[in-house]
């Protein structure tokens, strides 16, 4: 099992701590540094700005937002900072929710996501091979447009610049079974949000199919700690926002992820007290067992004795989320 770093996306301004932490990752033999985005710092800048920084650690975006650009600027976007890391690029998709991509980007919801989302990489696929001018007959993603609103002067064109390399990898942050069955078969990766090594059943049906050498990376905060429970606030204030917070009552994806995973009353609790503005209750309902099952906290026996759930299941690359530097010392010594 290989090691990722996760930066996640900046709060009220970029973190001092992300290009000295993405340094020691690769210092310590870190396989890869993911950054994302969701509605303030992009994904791509401060990869590059950190790929300018490091020289052998993978690049990798967790997630780039399907809604914020067309598939063709995100290959764009894939192919330049591939060929100025040198080839380093890994190249994650997600469509993100309802509110964000109707309320920020001020597009639809596509009513059919799986076809939203297999066309999508499908462009991206076909840029990257530059074997023809990029043509689509798409629902979603038309290329060239025949909308009534075009000119019907659009024409199929053929990248100028060469990609590097033509299968750089594309994982996808898929949540639902059909989707995440759906991405063993035209994706190379998985980013699951929510991985318990201990509930290999929540996915096993939709992974049934998933190829050889098909990646899954989730996400785990690392927090090395004396106290477990003081260690789970962090992740607990996480999964509180995102359970209660990032979508709607009637359209949560995290908080249906989190009922499937075995808690469905109390992913309902915490939606109903964060949308009635309980914030700290929200967070204060999520279940202990829940944040610990999903990362790895506390003193240095104990994520060493969790780590060996992760290393004995189908993750390929455990992503680190944002650990201060002595976790992440821990976790390259403890993983080998």
């Amino acid at each position: 099992m290989r090691l990722g770093l996760a930066l996640g996306y900046w709060g009220r301004g970029p973190s001092p701590d992300h290009v000295p932490l993405a340094q020691e990752a690769e210092r310590l033999g870190y396989h890869s540094v993911w950054t994302a985005e969701s509605w303030g710092s992009d994904v791509f800048t401060p990869l590059t700005w950190i790929a300018a920084r490091t020289s052998t650690i993978k690049l990798g975006t967790a997630v780039a937002q399907m809604a914020a650009r067309s598939p063709t600027t995100t290959a764009m976007h894939a192919l330049t900072l591939d060929h100025l890391s040198g080839g380093r690029v890994m190249l994650g998709l997600g469509l993100s929710g309802p509110q964000v991509v109707e309320g920020w980007y001020g597009r639809p919801f596509p009513k059919s996501p799986l076809t939203a989302t297999r066309e999508y990489v499908e462009v991206v696929r076909q840029v990257l091979r530059r074997e023809a001018p990029v043509a689509s007959e798409g629902r979603f993603h038309p290329l060239p447009y025949r909308g009534p609103d075009g000119t019907g002067l659009g024409k199929a064109l053929k990248p100028i610049t060469h990609p590097l390399r033509p299968d750089l990898p594309i994982l996808l942050g898929a949540e639902g079974p059909k989707n995440v069955a759906q991405t063993t078969r035209i994706a190379d990766g998985w980013l699951p949000l929510y991985w318990s090594p201990t509930r290999p059943e929540v996915y096993e049906a939709s992974l049934a199919d998933a190829p050889e050498k098909f990646l899954i990376a989730p996400m785990a905060q690392v927090r090395v700690c004396d106290d477990v429970t003081e260690g789970l606030l962090p992740v607990k204030t996480m999964l509180g926002f995102y359970i209660g917070g990032m979508g709607h009552a009637a359209r949560n994806f995290h908080a249906d992820l989190m009922a499937r995973m075995g808690y469905e009353e109390e992913a309902r609790r915490i939606q109903r007290l964060f949308l009635e503005g309980r914030r700290e209750e929200a967070v204060l309902a999520v279940p202990d067992a829940f944040a610990d099952e999903i990362s790895l906290v506390g003193p240095r026996e104990r994520i060493a004795e969790r780590l060996e759930l992760w290393r004995k299941g189908p993750v390929t690359d455990l992503l680190a989320l944002a650990p201060d530097p002595h976790s992440m010392r821990l976790l390259a010594e403890l993983n080998g």
